[in-house]
């Protein structure tokens, strides 16, 4: 095969990546107008509400907060010597920004082996499986946001140990995400009829 056949296949695969790649929402404040942007993404939270018990609102929250709605979202890479780029400090990705065990619990533990981080609704579905799990063991309401925020970013077991009093920095950051979902909540509450209903099998 010759260098330049090789060159038209990688092309043709970069371009077909791009083309499935979803392209983060226009107006990510404003979740009406991000349901109307990508109508699947609310039949998506509706049903991890419906299967978790944690609201949309709540959902999307967190979900802001952790990758902007960027479902090829990373930590920014350490630098060496200043100016080369080095690790990333964990391997969090994707819409969740889950690291790597805790997103192999939520598979094992959901029975969603196939799931991607890279995908909005394996997100919603995770973000829902982990509040369940906060509410069952650390006894964390669904509505109560910022302790579910200081739960999802610490883990589980930081949170019981209340690692986060040493971070004021991120005890504003869940009081931010408190106010962002019941901004979230306000907006849903003015344009849910016009949302996509979802089907009676989700």
């Amino acid at each position: 095969m010759t260098k330049k056949y090789l060159l038209g296949v990688a092309i043709v695969l970069t371009l077909n990546l791009v083309g499935c790649a979803t392209i983060q929402p226009k107006r990510i404040d404003n979740v009406c107008c991000i349901f109307e942007e990508f109508p699947d993404w609310y039949k998506a939270a509706k049903k991890s509400e419906k299967t978790w018990g944690v609201p949309v609102h709540v959902q999307m929250a967190i979900m802001h907060q952790e990758s902007s709605f960027r479902s090829d979202a990373k930590p920014p890479r350490k630098v060496c010597f200043g100016i080369i780029p080095w690790k990333r400090p964990t391997s969090a990705c994707g819409y969740t920004q889950a690291v790597n065990s805790t997103w192999r619990l939520y598979k094992k533990s959901s029975g969603n082996l196939c799931a991607s981080r890279n995908n909005f609704k394996d997100a919603t579905d995770f973000i829902g499986w982990y509040a369940k799990t906060a509410h069952r063991k650390l006894g964390i309401g669904s509505n109560n946001v910022y302790a579910l925020y200081l739960a999802y970013h610490e883990g589980l077991g930081g949170y019981a140990k209340k690692t986060y009093l040493r971070k004021r920095w991120l005890m504003q950051v869940a009081k931010k995400v408190t106010l962002r979902s019941h901004l979230y909540q306000k907006q849903l509450q003015g344009c849910k009829v016009s949302l996509p209903k979802p089907h009676w099998w989700n």
